[in-house]
Protein backbone atom coordinates (compact mmCIF):
# COMPACT_ATOMS: atom_id res chain seq x y z
CA UNK A 1 0.00 0.00 0.00
CA UNK A 2 1.51 3.21 -0.59
CA UNK A 3 2.05 5.38 1.99
CA UNK A 4 1.19 9.33 0.90
CA UNK A 5 3.02 10.80 3.51
CA UNK A 6 6.10 9.79 2.74
CA UNK A 7 5.46 11.40 -0.75
CA UNK A 8 7.63 14.62 -1.93
CA UNK A 9 6.20 17.33 -0.25
CA UNK A 10 6.09 19.02 -4.32
CA UNK A 11 3.46 16.51 -5.19
CA UNK A 12 0.15 17.89 -5.82
CA UNK A 13 -1.81 15.80 -3.28
CA UNK A 14 0.77 16.23 -0.30
CA UNK A 15 -2.26 18.02 1.30
CA UNK A 16 -4.19 14.88 1.93
CA UNK A 17 -2.51 14.46 5.38
CA UNK A 18 -4.43 17.69 6.55
CA UNK A 19 -7.61 17.94 8.42
CA UNK A 20 -10.68 17.80 6.08
CA UNK A 21 -12.27 21.29 5.32
CA UNK A 22 -15.63 20.04 7.62
CA UNK A 23 -15.78 17.75 10.88
CA UNK A 24 -18.44 16.38 9.62
CA UNK A 25 -19.76 17.29 6.13
CA UNK A 26 -22.65 19.43 5.55
CA UNK A 27 -24.33 18.85 2.62
CA UNK A 28 -24.54 22.57 0.68
CA UNK A 29 -27.75 23.81 -1.14
CA UNK A 30 -26.05 22.99 -4.26
CA UNK A 31 -25.58 19.50 -3.35
CA UNK A 32 -23.81 17.93 -6.49
CA UNK A 33 -25.21 14.59 -5.49
CA UNK A 34 -28.75 15.77 -5.70
CA UNK A 35 -30.42 13.64 -8.17
CA UNK A 36 -32.01 14.79 -11.84
CA UNK A 37 -34.15 12.30 -11.39
CA UNK A 38 -37.53 13.82 -10.32
CA UNK A 39 -39.96 12.31 -7.94
CA UNK A 40 -40.72 9.23 -10.27
CA UNK A 41 -39.18 6.48 -12.29
CA UNK A 42 -36.66 7.52 -15.34
CA UNK A 43 -34.73 5.71 -17.80
CA UNK A 44 -31.78 7.42 -16.53
CA UNK A 45 -32.05 5.46 -13.24
CA UNK A 46 -32.68 1.93 -14.30
CA UNK A 47 -29.83 -0.38 -13.81
CA UNK A 48 -29.57 -1.96 -17.59
CA UNK A 49 -29.22 -5.45 -17.51
CA UNK A 50 -26.15 -7.43 -19.22
CA UNK A 51 -25.37 -10.59 -18.63
CA UNK A 52 -21.85 -10.43 -20.92
CA UNK A 53 -21.37 -7.55 -19.00
CA UNK A 54 -22.05 -8.85 -15.43
CA UNK A 55 -20.07 -12.42 -16.41
CA UNK A 56 -17.00 -9.98 -17.26
CA UNK A 57 -16.67 -8.00 -14.08
CA UNK A 58 -18.50 -10.88 -11.33
CA UNK A 59 -15.62 -11.39 -8.56
CA UNK A 60 -15.75 -11.45 -4.84
CA UNK A 61 -15.85 -7.86 -3.09
CA UNK A 62 -17.21 -6.23 0.00
CA UNK A 63 -20.58 -5.08 0.07
CA UNK A 64 -18.92 -2.17 2.40
CA UNK A 65 -20.71 -1.39 4.76
CA UNK A 66 -18.18 0.40 6.12
CA UNK A 67 -14.66 1.49 4.65
CA UNK A 68 -12.11 0.26 5.88
CA UNK A 69 -13.90 -3.24 6.19
CA UNK A 70 -14.58 -5.85 8.93
CA UNK A 71 -11.28 -8.28 7.72
CA UNK A 72 -9.19 -5.00 9.01
CA UNK A 73 -10.31 -5.63 12.38
CA UNK A 74 -7.22 -5.48 14.83
CA UNK A 75 -7.47 -7.28 18.42
CA UNK A 76 -7.51 -4.32 21.07
CA UNK A 77 -4.17 -5.36 22.58
CA UNK A 78 -3.78 -6.13 26.29
CA UNK A 79 -1.41 -3.38 27.02
CA UNK A 80 -1.65 -0.50 29.45
CA UNK A 81 -1.67 1.91 26.25
CA UNK A 82 -4.88 0.38 25.06
CA UNK A 83 -6.69 -0.14 28.46
CA UNK A 84 -9.11 1.87 28.58
CA UNK A 85 -9.82 2.26 24.41
CA UNK A 86 -13.49 1.84 24.14
CA UNK A 87 -13.94 4.29 27.31
CA UNK A 88 -11.67 7.00 26.11
CA UNK A 89 -13.71 6.41 22.74
CA UNK A 90 -17.11 7.19 24.01
CA UNK A 91 -16.08 9.60 26.25
CA UNK A 92 -14.94 11.42 23.89
CA UNK A 93 -16.88 11.77 20.76
CA UNK A 94 -19.10 14.52 20.19
CA UNK A 95 -21.97 14.90 22.25
CA UNK A 96 -23.85 17.09 19.34
CA UNK A 97 -23.84 14.02 17.51
CA UNK A 98 -26.81 11.88 17.70
CA UNK A 99 -27.40 8.46 17.85
CA UNK A 100 -28.34 5.47 15.82
CA UNK A 101 -28.48 2.50 18.43
CA UNK A 102 -27.76 -1.08 17.33
CA UNK A 103 -28.90 -4.49 19.16
CA UNK A 104 -28.10 -7.86 18.07
CA UNK A 105 -30.60 -10.73 19.38
CA UNK A 106 -28.62 -13.71 18.18
CA UNK A 107 -31.67 -16.12 18.59
CA UNK A 108 -33.97 -18.19 16.08
CA UNK A 109 -36.43 -20.74 16.88
CA UNK A 110 -35.84 -22.70 13.77
CA UNK A 111 -32.17 -22.77 11.46
CA UNK A 112 -33.06 -21.68 8.04
CA UNK A 113 -30.08 -23.60 6.36
CA UNK A 114 -29.19 -20.79 3.79
CA UNK A 115 -28.18 -19.37 7.24
CA UNK A 116 -24.58 -17.16 6.95
CA UNK A 117 -24.14 -17.32 11.22
CA UNK A 118 -22.33 -19.97 13.04
CA UNK A 119 -24.00 -18.13 16.04
CA UNK A 120 -27.44 -18.50 15.85
CA UNK A 121 -28.86 -19.81 18.78
CA UNK A 122 -32.12 -21.51 18.91
CA UNK A 123 -35.02 -22.11 21.61
CA UNK A 124 -33.70 -25.47 23.25
CA UNK A 125 -30.56 -24.02 24.42
CA UNK A 126 -31.15 -20.33 25.45
CA UNK A 127 -33.09 -18.07 27.55
CA UNK A 128 -33.75 -14.07 26.04
CA UNK A 129 -34.51 -12.96 29.53
CA UNK A 130 -31.26 -13.51 30.50
CA UNK A 131 -29.76 -12.25 27.93
CA UNK A 132 -31.80 -8.66 27.55
CA UNK A 133 -30.06 -8.18 31.11
CA UNK A 134 -27.06 -8.37 29.42
CA UNK A 135 -28.21 -6.34 26.93
CA UNK A 136 -29.71 -3.49 30.16
CA UNK A 137 -26.23 -3.87 31.44
CA UNK A 138 -24.04 -3.06 28.44
CA UNK A 139 -26.19 -0.40 28.12
CA UNK A 140 -26.00 1.33 31.39
CA UNK A 141 -22.05 0.60 30.67
CA UNK A 142 -22.03 2.42 27.94
CA UNK A 143 -24.31 5.74 29.05
CA UNK A 144 -22.75 6.35 31.60
CA UNK A 145 -19.66 7.38 29.58
CA UNK A 146 -21.78 9.71 27.04
CA UNK A 147 -21.46 12.98 27.22
CA UNK A 148 -24.69 15.39 26.69
CA UNK A 149 -25.80 17.94 24.03
CA UNK A 150 -26.22 21.29 25.59
CA UNK A 151 -29.15 22.04 27.17
CA UNK A 152 -30.30 17.90 27.51
CA UNK A 153 -29.90 15.38 30.38
CA UNK A 154 -29.73 12.33 27.88
CA UNK A 155 -28.39 11.64 23.99
CA UNK A 156 -30.04 12.19 21.51
CA UNK A 157 -30.96 9.06 19.29
CA UNK A 158 -32.67 9.64 16.25
CA UNK A 159 -32.40 5.94 14.96
CA UNK A 160 -33.23 2.16 16.36
CA UNK A 161 -32.70 -0.94 15.09
CA UNK A 162 -33.12 -4.59 16.15
CA UNK A 163 -31.50 -7.51 13.98
CA UNK A 164 -30.42 -10.91 14.66
CA UNK A 165 -31.02 -13.63 14.64
CA UNK A 166 -34.90 -13.08 14.92
CA UNK A 167 -35.59 -9.94 17.63
CA UNK A 168 -39.10 -11.19 18.00
CA UNK A 169 -37.54 -13.72 19.83
CA UNK A 170 -37.86 -11.71 22.30
CA UNK A 171 -40.82 -11.81 24.19
CA UNK A 172 -43.70 -9.12 24.04
CA UNK A 173 -43.24 -7.84 27.83
CA UNK A 174 -39.59 -8.50 27.06
CA UNK A 175 -39.51 -5.98 24.23
CA UNK A 176 -41.64 -3.44 26.37
CA UNK A 177 -39.09 -3.50 29.15
CA UNK A 178 -36.17 -3.39 26.67
CA UNK A 179 -37.69 -0.26 24.82
CA UNK A 180 -39.24 1.32 28.44
CA UNK A 181 -35.40 1.69 29.68
CA UNK A 182 -34.27 2.77 26.83
CA UNK A 183 -36.34 5.93 27.13
CA UNK A 184 -35.00 6.26 31.06
CA UNK A 185 -31.18 6.39 28.92
CA UNK A 186 -32.03 8.63 25.85
CA UNK A 187 -33.96 11.44 24.46
CA UNK A 188 -35.72 9.72 21.16
CA UNK A 189 -37.02 11.60 18.39
CA UNK A 190 -41.08 11.72 18.09
CA UNK A 191 -41.27 8.28 16.07
CA UNK A 192 -42.73 10.28 13.37
CA UNK A 193 -39.24 11.98 13.34
CA UNK A 194 -36.93 9.05 13.62
CA UNK A 195 -36.63 6.07 12.28
CA UNK A 196 -37.17 2.91 14.43
CA UNK A 197 -37.03 -0.25 13.01
CA UNK A 198 -37.29 -4.35 13.43
CA UNK A 199 -36.51 -7.34 11.52
CA UNK A 200 -39.42 -10.02 11.83
CA UNK A 201 -39.81 -13.77 10.92
CA UNK A 202 -43.74 -13.66 10.31
CA UNK A 203 -43.90 -17.33 11.39
CA UNK A 204 -43.06 -15.89 15.37
CA UNK A 205 -45.09 -13.34 15.93
CA UNK A 206 -47.76 -13.53 18.64
CA UNK A 207 -51.46 -12.09 18.12
CA UNK A 208 -50.75 -8.76 19.86
CA UNK A 209 -46.73 -8.34 18.74
CA UNK A 210 -47.36 -5.82 15.63
CA UNK A 211 -50.03 -4.01 17.88
CA UNK A 212 -47.06 -3.72 20.96
CA UNK A 213 -43.84 -2.76 18.73
CA UNK A 214 -46.56 0.11 17.24
CA UNK A 215 -47.41 1.50 20.30
CA UNK A 216 -43.92 1.35 21.49
CA UNK A 217 -42.63 3.58 18.39
CA UNK A 218 -41.37 0.81 16.09
CA UNK A 219 -42.79 2.62 12.65
CA UNK A 220 -40.21 -0.14 10.17
CA UNK A 221 -40.54 -3.34 9.82
CA UNK A 222 -38.59 -5.60 7.90
CA UNK A 223 -40.63 -9.24 7.00
CA UNK A 224 -38.08 -12.30 6.09
CA UNK A 225 -39.75 -14.01 3.48
CA UNK A 226 -37.06 -15.46 0.86
CA UNK A 227 -39.19 -17.39 -1.28
CA UNK A 228 -42.84 -18.41 -1.50
CA UNK A 229 -41.97 -21.71 -3.59
CA UNK A 230 -42.81 -24.08 -1.32
CA UNK A 231 -40.13 -26.77 -1.98
CA UNK A 232 -37.71 -24.19 -2.20
CA UNK A 233 -39.22 -23.46 1.49
CA UNK A 234 -38.38 -26.99 2.79
CA UNK A 235 -35.07 -27.19 1.11
CA UNK A 236 -34.20 -24.01 3.51
CA UNK A 237 -36.17 -25.44 6.75
CA UNK A 238 -38.35 -21.89 6.65
CA UNK A 239 -41.45 -22.84 5.36
CA UNK A 240 -44.52 -20.46 5.64
CA UNK A 241 -47.28 -19.47 3.29
CA UNK A 242 -48.03 -16.30 0.80
CA UNK A 243 -51.39 -15.58 2.86
CA UNK A 244 -49.48 -15.60 6.60
CA UNK A 245 -47.05 -12.67 3.98
CA UNK A 246 -49.95 -11.14 3.35
CA UNK A 247 -51.71 -10.61 6.44
CA UNK A 248 -49.06 -9.81 8.94
CA UNK A 249 -48.64 -7.00 5.37
CA UNK A 250 -52.14 -5.65 6.06
CA UNK A 251 -52.09 -5.65 10.03
CA UNK A 252 -48.72 -3.26 9.59
CA UNK A 253 -50.88 -1.12 7.26
CA UNK A 254 -53.66 -0.87 9.64
CA UNK A 255 -51.17 0.14 12.34
CA UNK A 256 -49.89 2.60 10.37
CA UNK A 257 -46.18 1.32 10.36
CA UNK A 258 -44.59 3.97 7.45
CA UNK A 259 -42.44 1.51 5.52
CA UNK A 260 -42.40 -2.54 5.55
CA UNK A 261 -39.40 -4.10 3.91
CA UNK A 262 -39.55 -7.53 2.24
CA UNK A 263 -36.33 -9.57 2.21
CA UNK A 264 -35.89 -11.99 -0.87
CA UNK A 265 -32.89 -14.39 -1.91
CA UNK A 266 -32.21 -15.86 -4.90
CA UNK A 267 -29.56 -18.69 -5.89
CA UNK A 268 -31.62 -21.17 -3.41
CA UNK A 269 -31.87 -24.84 -3.77
CA UNK A 270 -34.66 -26.06 -6.34
CA UNK A 271 -35.15 -22.39 -7.14
CA UNK A 272 -35.79 -21.74 -11.00
CA UNK A 273 -35.99 -18.24 -12.88
CA UNK A 274 -39.81 -19.46 -13.08
CA UNK A 275 -40.67 -20.38 -10.01
CA UNK A 276 -38.90 -16.96 -8.30
CA UNK A 277 -40.50 -14.92 -11.22
CA UNK A 278 -43.57 -16.37 -9.55
CA UNK A 279 -42.55 -15.25 -6.23
CA UNK A 280 -41.61 -11.72 -6.77
CA UNK A 281 -44.82 -11.06 -8.90
CA UNK A 282 -46.96 -12.35 -6.02
CA UNK A 283 -44.59 -9.76 -3.62
CA UNK A 284 -45.33 -6.86 -5.83
CA UNK A 285 -49.15 -7.68 -5.22
CA UNK A 286 -48.53 -7.56 -1.76
CA UNK A 287 -46.97 -3.65 -2.72
CA UNK A 288 -44.18 -3.42 -0.43
CA UNK A 289 -42.28 -0.39 0.27
CA UNK A 290 -39.34 -1.50 0.32
CA UNK A 291 -37.25 -5.07 -1.10
CA UNK A 292 -33.52 -6.87 -0.63
CA UNK A 293 -33.11 -9.18 -2.95
CA UNK A 294 -29.80 -10.85 -2.05
CA UNK A 295 -27.53 -13.05 -3.86
CA UNK A 296 -27.22 -16.67 -1.95
CA UNK A 297 -23.20 -17.46 -1.22
CA UNK A 298 -23.01 -21.13 -0.83
CA UNK A 299 -20.15 -21.82 1.53
CA UNK A 300 -20.83 -24.71 3.95
CA UNK A 301 -16.87 -24.65 4.77
CA UNK A 302 -17.51 -21.47 6.82
CA UNK A 303 -20.83 -21.99 7.66
CA UNK A 304 -22.09 -24.68 9.17
CA UNK A 305 -26.05 -24.05 8.48
CA UNK A 306 -25.29 -24.53 5.00
CA UNK A 307 -24.39 -28.31 5.00
CA UNK A 308 -27.88 -29.21 5.08
CA UNK A 309 -27.82 -28.35 1.83
CA UNK A 310 -26.90 -30.19 -1.75
CA UNK A 311 -25.01 -28.90 -4.17
CA UNK A 312 -26.57 -30.67 -6.92
CA UNK A 313 -29.79 -29.01 -5.86
CA UNK A 314 -28.47 -25.16 -6.49
CA UNK A 315 -29.01 -23.33 -9.70
CA UNK A 316 -26.67 -23.33 -11.86
CA UNK A 317 -24.33 -19.98 -12.64
CA UNK A 318 -26.42 -18.91 -15.60
CA UNK A 319 -29.58 -19.45 -13.99
CA UNK A 320 -29.06 -17.18 -11.04
CA UNK A 321 -28.31 -14.61 -13.37
CA UNK A 322 -31.77 -15.18 -15.33
CA UNK A 323 -33.06 -14.65 -11.81
CA UNK A 324 -31.67 -11.88 -11.18
CA UNK A 325 -32.24 -10.02 -14.64
CA UNK A 326 -35.58 -11.24 -14.38
CA UNK A 327 -36.18 -10.01 -10.62
CA UNK A 328 -34.67 -6.70 -11.62
CA UNK A 329 -36.48 -5.89 -14.32
CA UNK A 330 -39.76 -6.96 -12.80
CA UNK A 331 -39.52 -4.97 -9.92
CA UNK A 332 -38.28 -1.70 -11.93
CA UNK A 333 -41.33 -2.29 -14.19
CA UNK A 334 -43.29 -2.41 -11.36
CA UNK A 335 -42.13 1.42 -10.63
CA UNK A 336 -39.54 0.19 -8.28
CA UNK A 337 -36.60 2.35 -7.45
CA UNK A 338 -33.21 0.40 -7.22
CA UNK A 339 -31.08 1.73 -4.73
CA UNK A 340 -28.38 -0.30 -4.84
CA UNK A 341 -26.42 -3.52 -3.75
CA UNK A 342 -29.47 -5.68 -3.54
CA UNK A 343 -32.05 -2.60 -2.48
CA UNK A 344 -35.34 -1.86 -3.92
CA UNK A 345 -37.21 1.06 -2.99
CA UNK A 346 -41.11 2.76 -3.60
CA UNK A 347 -40.59 6.26 -5.29
CA UNK A 348 -42.17 7.93 -1.94
CA UNK A 349 -40.30 5.43 0.19
CA UNK A 350 -37.80 7.96 2.30
CA UNK A 351 -34.73 5.51 1.09
CA UNK A 352 -35.92 6.45 -2.46
CA UNK A 353 -36.24 10.62 -1.51
CA UNK A 354 -33.23 10.54 -0.03
CA UNK A 355 -31.20 8.77 -2.80
CA UNK A 356 -32.71 11.58 -5.00
CA UNK A 357 -31.69 14.85 -3.10
CA UNK A 358 -28.12 13.13 -2.57
CA UNK A 359 -28.77 12.74 1.77
CA UNK A 360 -28.46 8.72 1.06
CA UNK A 361 -25.63 6.64 3.23
CA UNK A 362 -24.03 3.51 4.13
CA UNK A 363 -23.09 2.08 7.34
CA UNK A 364 -23.11 -1.22 8.90
CA UNK A 365 -27.16 -1.11 9.11
CA UNK A 366 -27.06 -0.66 5.26
CA UNK A 367 -28.56 1.96 3.63
CA UNK A 368 -29.85 4.53 5.45
CA UNK A 369 -31.25 7.87 6.01
CA UNK A 370 -29.66 9.00 9.31
CA UNK A 371 -25.81 9.55 8.10
CA UNK A 372 -24.92 12.28 10.45
CA UNK A 373 -25.62 9.35 13.39
CA UNK A 374 -22.50 7.67 15.29
CA UNK A 375 -23.40 3.81 15.38
CA UNK A 376 -23.70 2.70 19.09
CA UNK A 377 -23.75 -1.56 19.29
CA UNK A 378 -25.22 -3.75 21.87
CA UNK A 379 -25.18 -7.07 21.97
CA UNK A 380 -22.76 -10.15 21.14
CA UNK A 381 -20.92 -9.36 17.84
CA UNK A 382 -22.63 -5.80 17.60
CA UNK A 383 -20.90 -3.47 16.20
CA UNK A 384 -20.39 0.71 16.74
CA UNK A 385 -19.21 3.40 14.57
CA UNK A 386 -18.20 6.66 16.43
CA UNK A 387 -16.35 9.56 15.34
CA UNK A 388 -13.94 11.64 17.12
CA UNK A 389 -12.81 14.87 15.48
CA UNK A 390 -11.25 13.43 11.95
CA UNK A 391 -11.08 10.19 13.27
CA UNK A 392 -13.78 7.48 12.74
CA UNK A 393 -13.65 4.51 15.48
CA UNK A 394 -14.63 0.81 14.32
CA UNK A 395 -15.47 -1.37 17.17
CA UNK A 396 -16.90 -5.00 17.70
CA UNK A 397 -18.33 -7.17 20.74
CA UNK A 398 -17.13 -10.33 21.24
CA UNK A 399 -18.79 -12.91 18.60
CA UNK A 400 -18.99 -15.64 21.06
CA UNK A 401 -22.13 -15.53 23.56
CA UNK A 402 -20.29 -16.74 26.63
CA UNK A 403 -17.06 -14.53 26.14
CA UNK A 404 -19.55 -11.59 25.48
CA UNK A 405 -21.29 -12.72 29.06
CA UNK A 406 -18.44 -12.87 30.48
CA UNK A 407 -17.25 -9.59 29.76
CA UNK A 408 -20.50 -7.66 30.77
CA UNK A 409 -20.40 -9.72 34.21
CA UNK A 410 -16.26 -8.15 34.75
CA UNK A 411 -17.48 -4.88 34.14
CA UNK A 412 -19.99 -4.48 36.94
CA UNK A 413 -17.36 -5.40 38.97
CA UNK A 414 -14.50 -3.83 37.10
CA UNK A 415 -15.76 -0.50 35.59
CA UNK A 416 -12.89 -0.58 33.34
CA UNK A 417 -13.78 -2.84 31.56
CA UNK A 418 -15.30 -2.74 27.87
CA UNK A 419 -17.60 -5.18 25.52
CA UNK A 420 -15.32 -4.23 22.57
CA UNK A 421 -12.69 -6.83 21.26
CA UNK A 422 -11.35 -5.84 17.84
CA UNK A 423 -11.02 -2.15 16.92
CA UNK A 424 -9.91 -0.16 13.39
CA UNK A 425 -8.93 3.51 13.45
CA UNK A 426 -9.40 5.06 10.47
CA UNK A 427 -7.29 7.81 9.02
CA UNK A 428 -7.89 10.73 7.27
CA UNK A 429 -7.01 9.17 3.56
CA UNK A 430 -9.70 6.32 5.10
CA UNK A 431 -12.15 8.92 5.32
CA UNK A 432 -11.52 10.22 1.92
CA UNK A 433 -11.61 7.01 0.47
CA UNK A 434 -14.95 6.27 2.57
CA UNK A 435 -16.41 9.21 1.01
CA UNK A 436 -15.11 8.35 -2.61
CA UNK A 437 -17.12 4.84 -2.33
CA UNK A 438 -20.45 5.71 -0.72
CA UNK A 439 -20.95 8.65 -2.52
CA UNK A 440 -20.49 5.89 -5.97
CA UNK A 441 -22.47 3.44 -4.03
CA UNK A 442 -25.16 5.59 -2.82
CA UNK A 443 -25.47 8.53 -5.66
CA UNK A 444 -23.75 6.97 -9.32
CA UNK A 445 -21.99 10.06 -8.96
CA UNK A 446 -18.49 11.07 -7.51
CA UNK A 447 -17.71 15.22 -7.69
CA UNK A 448 -14.31 15.85 -7.99
CA UNK A 449 -14.78 19.32 -7.08
CA UNK A 450 -16.76 18.22 -4.02
CA UNK A 451 -13.92 15.72 -3.00
CA UNK A 452 -11.65 18.79 -3.47
CA UNK A 453 -13.42 21.20 -1.01
CA UNK A 454 -13.57 18.71 1.92
CA UNK A 455 -10.42 17.63 2.06
CA UNK A 456 -8.02 19.65 0.05
CA UNK A 457 -6.40 17.80 -2.42
CA UNK A 458 -6.67 17.65 -6.13
CA UNK A 459 -8.69 14.63 -6.93
CA UNK A 460 -7.89 14.06 -10.27
CA UNK A 461 -3.93 13.12 -9.52
CA UNK A 462 -4.58 12.27 -6.29
CA UNK A 463 -6.73 8.99 -7.98
CA UNK A 464 -4.64 9.09 -11.25
CA UNK A 465 -3.71 5.29 -10.69
CA UNK A 466 -7.23 4.50 -9.64
CA UNK A 467 -8.42 6.68 -13.09
CA UNK A 468 -6.61 4.83 -15.07
CA UNK A 469 -7.77 1.53 -14.00
CA UNK A 470 -11.17 2.28 -14.75
CA UNK A 471 -10.16 3.10 -18.29
CA UNK A 472 -11.83 -0.39 -19.11
CA UNK A 473 -15.05 0.43 -17.51
CA UNK A 474 -15.44 3.66 -19.39
CA UNK A 475 -15.06 1.63 -22.78
CA UNK A 476 -17.58 -1.04 -21.80
CA UNK A 477 -20.20 2.17 -20.51
CA UNK A 478 -20.52 1.59 -17.07
CA UNK A 479 -19.14 4.38 -16.44
CA UNK A 480 -18.61 7.93 -17.71
CA UNK A 481 -15.81 10.05 -16.87
CA UNK A 482 -14.78 13.73 -16.83
CA UNK A 483 -13.21 16.50 -15.41
CA UNK A 484 -16.15 17.13 -13.36
CA UNK A 485 -16.46 13.71 -11.82
CA UNK A 486 -17.31 9.98 -12.38
CA UNK A 487 -21.21 8.86 -13.31
CA UNK A 488 -21.87 5.24 -12.82
CA UNK A 489 -24.20 4.54 -15.81
CA UNK A 490 -27.41 2.03 -16.61
CA UNK A 491 -25.25 -0.58 -17.76
CA UNK A 492 -22.96 0.05 -14.51
CA UNK A 493 -25.88 0.14 -11.61
CA UNK A 494 -25.72 -3.56 -10.85
CA UNK A 495 -22.07 -3.37 -11.12
CA UNK A 496 -21.69 -0.32 -8.33
CA UNK A 497 -19.52 -2.53 -5.89
CA UNK A 498 -16.61 -3.25 -8.72
CA UNK A 499 -16.57 0.36 -9.06
CA UNK A 500 -16.04 1.00 -5.63
CA UNK A 501 -13.57 -1.58 -5.64
CA UNK A 502 -10.88 0.04 -7.54
CA UNK A 503 -10.78 2.77 -4.50
CA UNK A 504 -10.11 0.59 -2.20
CA UNK A 505 -6.56 -0.02 -0.86
CA UNK A 506 -7.25 -2.72 1.70
CA UNK A 507 -8.44 -5.22 -1.18
CA UNK A 508 -5.80 -7.27 -1.86
CA UNK A 509 -5.74 -11.16 -2.95
CA UNK A 510 -5.63 -12.83 0.68
CA UNK A 511 -9.02 -11.22 1.07
CA UNK A 512 -10.48 -12.28 -2.14
CA UNK A 513 -12.10 -15.53 -0.37
CA UNK A 514 -13.57 -13.70 2.35
CA UNK A 515 -15.94 -12.29 -0.24
CA UNK A 516 -19.07 -13.39 -2.12
CA UNK A 517 -19.03 -12.54 -5.71
CA UNK A 518 -21.10 -9.35 -6.61
CA UNK A 519 -23.82 -11.04 -8.47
Amino acid sequence: MTDYSEQNTQQPYNRADEPPTTVRPVMQPDNPYASTRGGSITSKQLPTFDEAIINKYNRSGPRYTSYPTALEFAPIPNSFEAIGLETKILQNREARAPLSLYFHIPFCRHLCYYCACNKIITKKNSDSGDYLQYLIAEIIHKRRLLSTPEGSDRPLVKQLHLGGGTPTFLRDAEMVQLWEFLQTQFEFLPEDEGDYSIEIDPRELSEDTLKILRNLGFNRISLGVQDLDETVQIAVNRVHSAELIESVLTEARELSFRSINIDLIYGLPHQTPDTLDKTVNRIIEMSPDRLSVFNYAHLPERFKAQRQIKDEDLPSPAAKLTMLGNTVNTLTEAGYQYIGIDHFAKPDDELAIAQREGNLHRNFQGYTIMGDCDLLGFGVSSISQISNANTRYILQNDTDLQSYQAKIDMAKINPTVMPAVKYIKTSIKDRLREYVIMNLLCHDYLDFKDVNQKFGIDAITYFINEIQQLGAMQNDRLIDMDAAGIRVLPRGRLLGRNVAMVFDEYLEKKHQNRFSKVI
